[in-house]
């Protein structure tokens, strides 16, 4: 498995238009623009920060795994994606290391992508996700 980078960094946010104010506005990042993610039930909003991103997501639906994390844990920080070179091997070779995976198979994500979360319980406490982004 190869991984390339820290993709990005997710937030799970109540209010996107305070949240939008504070990263573009206060802390002048790029603003890479929204994207709803209907398999989640999430609307994702993309910030340029160096080589990665921080993503804010916010809920479009009350069953959504997001919206029950902020009934959970409140805002804040919810994963840290890496981004890997073959997203299929990366899988297969957790897999086979007995890693718990919360995706045994990749499925779609925002801007194209294919993504596979790792167990929390298998990576001390972080919510991991694998991003393979399209040639």
């Amino acid at each position: 498995m190869k991984i390339k980078r820290i993709a990005h960094l997710g937030i799970a946010v109540k209010d996107v238009d305070a949240a939008k104010k504070l990263y573009g506005e206060g802390l002048k990042l790029a603003f890479q623009g929204d994207e709803v993610v209907a398999t989640q039930k999430v609307q994702v909003s993309f910030f340029k920060a160096g080589e990665s991103s921080l993503e804010l997501l916010l809920p479009t639906a009350a069953d959504s795994p997001v919206a029950k994390f902020l009934e959970t844990r409140g805002e804040g920080f919810h994963h840290m994606a890496l981004e890997v070179e073959n997203i299929d091997e990366a899988v297969a070779s957790l897999k086979a290391a007995g890693v718990r995976l919360i995706d045994e198979t990749p499925r779609e994500g925002a801007h194209g992508t294919r993504v596979a979360f790792i167990h929390p319980k298998s990576t001390f406490g972080l919510l991991l996700e694998l991003v393979e982004y399209p040639h």
